[in-house]
């Protein structure tokens, strides 16, 4: 498994696990979602970092047609954001943390959340904050993020929604 960065060519794999994870949120795809996964691509402060399984790398002719290099098994977010306070020093927001459901339990998840950590500590950041579902399925996630550092003791996460939670 390949901890890397996110790349164009993974746009149809990581279709697929956003797809995995939005439950009854619709996703984007086709020509719009490409779009949108290039200009996230592009944009300053933010990576996406992936678990790919170069074990099953596609076909030379399936790369030439832009599919995925190898099948996406995990994927988190990071955005660096400038900021005023602290000495000027940025923070980060991580979001769209998901592991294919055949690959948990393997680690990737940690693997590619160490990996933004890193990251938004080698930015500088003087914090890293994320929010995580409450009462869900996979109830596992606030534990998770505990064992990875992460404390629900200072602040409050809130939301104000124009669309409603995925279920």
């Amino acid at each position: 498994m390949l901890i890397r960065l996110a790349r164009e060519t993974d746009y149809a794999a990581v279709v697929e696990l956003y797809a995995e994870f939005g439950g009854d949120v619709p996703g984007i795809s086709g020509d719009e979602g490409l779009a949108r996964w290039r200009e996230i691509l592009a944009h300053p402060g933010t990576s996406v970092i992936v678990a790919a399984d170069e074990g099953n790398d596609a076909t030379a002719g399936e790369q030439e047609k832009g599919q995925a290099c190898a099948p996406i098994c995990a994927i988190v977010t990071l955005h660096v954001l400038p900021n005023m306070t602290y000495l000027g020093r940025p923070y980060a927001l991580i979001e769209n943390v998901i592991t294919s459901q055949g690959y948990r339990g393997q680690g990737l998840g940690r693997k590619v959340m160490e990996r933004v950590i890193d990251m938004a500590w080698d930015a500088n950041a003087y914090k890293i904050m994320l929010l995580t579902g409450k009462d869900r399925k996979d109830g596992g996630a606030k534990g998770f993020y505990e064992s990875l550092g992460f404390s629900d003791e200072d602040k409050y996460g809130m939301t104000l929604r124009k669309l409603p939670a995925r279920k």
